[in-house]
């Protein structure tokens, strides 16, 4: 399985891909979160050094309980994290410490209004993280334009907005049509599937059983044949099982889903603790290939 990124390629199988998260706001449900770039660059080298594989930068909360920024605010703060990026690679070794770790990094974009993506993707970036659920195929075109990978993300309604009553007869299924529906779009806007990455939105319009659910039964997404990322971070379904209400808490519980998601086939583990889901997924991943 082959994903295309925009200066490159990545063949599956590989070792999962590590996500380290990388916000430029004031918001964020973990309080990591700064309106300095150069405090996100820290971030991002020091998550580089731990072993990420992606870098995923994003400059407005998803939180519901949070309005949104304006489009200009949110373009403000992305771009020059973006235009600095390639002086942070130069400025750094090619990681010695793992010949397995993607180099150069990944530079995830974590946005969904087209108006911020037609600004910002001109800039850079190997992959769109859409949380948008992608209701029209206005940023599947403009990654098509700028040769740039798309996540594709499940979810129902706009988001920022709390979908807590949202109950699905039968998950699994709903999830299988709505990527069967925008992998369509996607492809109908001109992008290859090569292109294409999924991800079933672990807390995004669902509830605790319903999260659990997809933790157990991954695998019916494969027939795809896509890489599908598998949000596991701090999530409040953690915070649920384990009554854990700040976020801060919930690392445990987030090395937990990511050795269930490397034993069910997922590919990209999205995380704040880069160090810890780092380790674990190579220590999993050599047991699993080499024992």
């Amino acid at each position: 399985m082959r994903l295309a990124l925009r200066h490159r390629s990545l063949l599956f199988p590989r070792r999962p891909l590590v996500m380290g998260i990388v916000n430029i706001n004031d918001d964020s449900f973990c309080r990591d979160g700064s309106l300095e770039v150069s405090t996100a660059l820290a971030q991002a080298e020091r998550m580089l050094r731990e072993g990420a594989d992606i870098i995923d930068i994003g400059a407005e909360s998803a939180r519901t309980n949070r309005g949104p920024i304006s489009i200009d605010e949110e373009v403000a703060r992305l771009i020059p994290f973006i235009r600095a990026w390639p002086a942070l690679l130069d400025s750094m070794p090619t990681p010695p410490w793992d010949a397995e770790q993607c180099w150069p990094p990944i530079l995830s974009i974590n946005t969904w209004r087209s108006e911020v993506v037609a600004q910002v993707l001109p800039e850079g970036g190997d992959l769109l993280n859409d949380i948008s659920a992608l209701p029209t195929a206005r940023n599947a075109e403009l990654c098509a334009k700028h040769d740039t990978a798309l996540l594709i993300m499940h979810s129902i309604g706009e988001p920022k907005v709390p979908h807590t009553h949202v109950v699905y007869p039968e998950v699994m299924t709903t999830l299988d049509t709505f990527f069967a529906e925008k992998i369509q779009l996607a492809l109908g806007a001109g992008l290859s599937q090569d292109h294409l990455l999924l991800d079933p939105g672990i807390d995004f319009a669902k509830q605790r059983d319903d999260n659990l659910r997809i933790y157990r039964e991954l695998p019916a997404l494969h027939h795809f044949e896509r890489p599908i990322l598998l949000p596991v971070s701090r999530k409040t379904v953690i915070g649920d099982v384990l009554a854990l209400p700040d976020p801060l808490d919930r690392d445990a519980g987030t090395v937990a889903c990511v050795a269930a998601g490397i034993r069910r086939g997922a590919h990209v583990f999205r995380v704040h603790h880069v160090l810890a889901a780092a380790q674990a997924v190579k220590t999993l991943w050599n047991a699993t290939v080499t024992g």
